[in-house]
C-alpha cells in the first residue's frame, strides 16, 4: 500500500503520481473502470459545481470544486497516457503555444489595447485557426 507523502499531497506531480496509483493494478476498482466516456458526466457536474461557487462567491467551495475539476483533467490525460494517446505534457504544450498565439499582442508585435480589442483579436486568430490559416499564410517560404 502506497500512502502519499506530504510532498506528494502539495504539488502537481504528486497529484499526477496519486491519480496514476489509482488507476494501477493495486489501485481503485472505479478508477480502474473509467473511460473518457464514464467520466463526461462527472466533468460537466464539476464545471457547474465550479460555477455555482463562482455565482456563490465562495472561495472555499471554488477551491475545492477547482480541485475536483483538476482532477478530472488528470483523469482523463493519464487514460489518454495508457492509451499511448497524449501525455500531460502534450496538455500543457497545446494550452502554452494557444496562449502565445491568441496573445500577439503580448508575445509579438500586434497592438490591442482594450479587453474588447483583444476580444476581437482572439475571435479572428481563432476564426483563422479553424479555417486552416496561419500568421504564415500568404507569405513566400
Amino acid at each position: 500500500m502506497m500512502t502519499p507523502t506530504e510532498r506528494q499531497m502539495r504539488t502537481f506531480a504528486g497529484l499526477q503520481k496519486i491519480v496514476a496509483t489509482l488507476r494501477g493494478p493495486d489501485g481503485c476498482p472505479w478508477d480502474r473502470a473509467q473511460s473518457h466516456q464514464s467520466l463526461r458526466p462527472h466533468l460537466t457536474e464539476e464545471a457547474s459545481e465550479a460555477v455555482d461557487a463562482i455565482d456563490d462567491n465562495d472561495a472555499d467551495a471554488l477551491k475545492e470544486e477547482l480541485g475536483d475539476l483538476l482532477l478530472q483533467v488528470l483523469l482523463h490525460t493519464q487514460i489518454a497516457d495508457e492509451g499511448r494517446e497524449f501525455r500531460m505534457g502534450d496538455v500543457i504544450e497545446s494550452i502554452a503555444r494557444k496562449l502565445v498565439r491568441r496573445h500577439p499582442h503580448v508575445f509579438a508585435e500586434a497592438v490591442a489595447e482594450t479587453p474588447d480589442a483583444v476580444i476581437k483579436q482572439w475571435d479572428e486568430i481563432k476564426r483563422d485557426e479553424r479555417n486552416g490559416a496561419s500568421a504564415l499564410t500568404g507569405i513566400p517560404s
